[in-house]
């Protein structure tokens, strides 16, 4: 069986950007069990799916425009240290969500100086360039309850 809309996959993966850096892999923590053609899945990745079969194995580069879009500079802002009231310690690395026009939006501090703290609400794969390497181990036709509801029922 092909992996074709309204099939469950069953993916095991590694995620690597351009300079080779390693930022997932399945093989620590759970495989990738998705409806394909449900939207859940970056478009160049499912793109990348259709059509594998059980035991196929290859590689999927995904560019940005198909992954986490572009970075956009004006995500990156700077923001009074007062901005973060009730909060204990800021510092780089820190997540946090905040409200913008648009809806919540997830930022990293990625710089703190005396009372200015720079934000950035891109995603860390915003305007990268995405190495999977790829392994299809399951392939199933969804149940109408998970069409339905749009999601895998596991277990």
């Amino acid at each position: 069986m092909e992996i074709t809309d309204r099939c469950v996959a069953t993916v095991q993966y590694e995620l690597r950007t351009d300079d080779g850096t390693l930022v997932h892999s399945s093989r620590t923590s759970e495989p990738l069990v998705y409806i394909h053609g449900s939207g859940k899945l970056m478009p160049g990745l499912e793109k990348a799916l259709l059509g594998k079969r059980v035991g196929d194995k290859f590689k999927a580069l995904v560019a940005p425009a198909e992954a986490y879009g572009p970075r956009h500079e004006r995500l990156v802002q700077v923001v009074p240290l007062s901005a973060f009231e009730g909060v204990e310690t800021v510092r780089p690395g820190a997540k946090f969500l905040t409200d913008t026009a648009e809806g919540s939006l997830l930022a990293t501090v990625i710089r703190v100086e005396g009372e200015r703290v720079t934000v950035d609400g891109n995603h860390q794969l915003a305007g990268k360039t995405l190495h999977f390497d790829l392994e299809v181990t399951e392939v199933r036709d969804a149940t109408l309850d998970e069409i339905v509801k749009g999601d895998v029922t596991l277990g």
